[in-house]
């Protein structure tokens, strides 16, 4: 099983970004928290754990153990990373989307280009 923890569902992504998280198992998304940014380390730990729960609920569902999924996480820094730590804890894969960045410049005006190039492992 991946779990795409992130502002992308996996329904926008490329047939090839989407092929990449599948030979992980079934995607499932779980849409990413939007984090107060006034919120202090006690607020983040709230989140995490309220997360992990979510999580091990989508595993029961899927009579799975945290620690045979993948998850995919990307998004504000310090909540991953508290997310990250906790899942690794439990044994989980925890990884990142990486992207090739393509920008063209038309009439001064800059627009960028985002290329799905692989999924990275959290070290």
């Amino acid at each position: 099983m991946f779990i795409n923890i992130s502002n992308h569902p996996s329904a926008n992504w490329t047939s090839g970004q989407l092929a990449s998280a599948q030979v992980y198992g079934k995607v499932v998304d779980l849409p990413f928290p939007s984090v107060d940014p006034d919120g202090d380390a006690a607020y983040i730990q709230a989140m995490c754990h309220e997360y992990l729960q979510k999580i091990n609920d989508i595993c029961s569902d899927a009579a799975r153990l945290v620690s045979t999924v993948t998850v995919h996480i990307m998004g504000e820094m310090t909540f991953s990373f508290a997310l990250i730590n906790a899942l690794q804890k439990l044994g989980a894969t925890c990884v990142a989307s990486t992207t090739e960045r393509i920008t063209t410049e038309q009439d001064g005006r800059k627009t960028s280009e985002f290329r799905f190039v692989q999924f990275r492992k959290y070290g």
